[in-house]
């Protein structure tokens, strides 16, 4: 695409405002939804959804089922699904007689596909066990939101979109190394995807990746494709075929921080009221809100440091490293030595060591000398680029993705 067709389609999608739908094929699993069973007049239907901490043995007994049904329906399970899959919330539904004997129990796995257990007419307190999956229908659509002073974050901008905080995370995801969606998003700024949404009885249940999306933040223009090469894995690139994906994230938060205290050289202790070098940035945040690793490294440290309370240290490469203050606890195999991924889960945002409440304090450094992040990241250079062997496909994928935004 030219140049010139390139900056009319970027001045067409900013004003574009509203989304449209296109029809895809419907999926055809195997089986379809729940059968047709006529109940005896001594059945009692029971909706639920699984409480915290339950077992499927704990949920069953709760009914006052028959502890030989009980049994039965666990030992039919196996080999079939795995009890401990149980998930607090998701929802359930028991069919049970008047003298507590099961007529059917279905519990939701996932938003694809139910465990359904019915009893074998020919074996008493014996039953048969299946997942089934659901029938559902695959639609593409264009979604469009906006920031302003009615939505004034991306979560809230999807929401009255329509769409469910799961899209929000997604498009996060995609621009994570260029917008921190915590502190950056301002009036005016908007956004505009191509995702497939999965539907199930008409409510959307899950969605596919995104094809393709456009975010206007301040005064920049960002637009991502999604491609894959042939035989590799799929990636988002922008218009000129650069990789989105960069060496640091833009923020060690995921959900709705905001910086109470910028980089500064000289700031005052809250605690210990005296004047101090402040080499990082404080992300106010919940208690127990995710912190994830901006970059791939190595842990160096995880434990207690002080006045820092739980921390930890990551060494990247390039001579970086990190460092994230005030945890309330660490993630799951995060020790001295470990490898993490970048985005992979640390920590949990607390109040540990000298802190007047929950924040992130996050610390970079450079060659062993505290650096800006913010300043920092806007030196790095951009993402690989899609390979030269790749790009005539690379263009056909780009060209029809904006039309798509600009016209779906």
């Amino acid at each position: 695409m030219a140049r010139a067709h390139w900056a009319a389609a970027l001045a067409l999608l900013a004003g574009l405002t509203t989304g449209c739908h296109r029809a895809a094929e419907p999926a055809t699993p195997a089986s379809s939804g729940r059968p047709d069973i006529e109940l005896a007049p001594d059945t009692t239907t029971i909706p639920g959804a699984v409480p915290p901490g339950a077992t499927l043995g704990a949920l069953l007994s709760r009914h006052d089922l028959v502890p030989e049904d009980i049994e039965g329906m666990l030992a039919s399970i196996e080999g079939i699904f795995d009890a401990r899959r149980v998930r607090t919330g998701q929802p359930y539904r028991l069919e049970r007689a008047d003298d507590g004997r099961a007529r059917l129990f279905e519990y939701e796995i996932d938003p694809f596909s139910f465990l359904r257990l019915m009893p074998m007419k020919s074996s008493e307190h014996d039953f048969t066990a299946e997942v089934v999956p659901y029938v559902l229908t695959t639609t593409t659509a264009t979604v469009a939101g906006a920031i302003d002073d009615a939505t004034p974050s991306l979560f809230g901008a999807m929401d009255a979109a329509g769409e469910q905080p799961d899209l929000s995370v997604a498009l996060a995801d995609i621009f994570a190394g260029e917008v921190d969606f915590n502190t950056e998003l301002q009036p005016g700024d908007w956004f505009r995807l191509v995702v497939d949404k999965i539907a199930r009885d008409g409510r959307v249940v899950a969605y596919g990746p995104v094809m393709a999306a456009a975010l206007h933040n301040g005064d920049r223009d960002l637009v991502a494709i999604r491609f894959q090469a042939a035989g590799g894995p799929p990636g988002y690139y922008d218009a000129d075929g650069k990789s989105l994906k960069r060496f640091f994230l833009r923020s060690p938060l995921k959900f709705d921080p905001s910086i109470s205290s910028g980089f500064s050289k000289s700031r005052q202790h809250p605690i210990l009221n005296l004047r101090r070098a402040h080499l990082g940035v404080d992300y106010r945040a919940p208690a127990g809100a995710p912190v994830v690793a901006v970059s791939p490294g190595t842990v160096i440290v995880a434990g207690w440091t002080g006045g820092g309370g739980r921390t930890v240290k990551i060494r990247h490469a390039s001579g970086y490293e990190t460092a994230y203050l005030h945890l309330s606890s660490f993630g799951p195999g995060v020790r001295a030595g470990a490898h993490v991924s970048q985005g992979q889960l640390i920590g949990r945002v607390g109040s540990t060591g000298l802190a007047t409440g929950p924040h992130l304090h996050y610390e970079l450094k450079k060659n062993g000398a505290h650096v800006n992040p913010a300043a920092e990241h806007r030196k790095l250079p951009p993402g690989e680029p899609v390979r030269a062997s790749d790009r005539e496909a690379f263009d056909k994928v780009r060209d029809a993705a904006v039309a798509s935004l600009a016209t779906g």
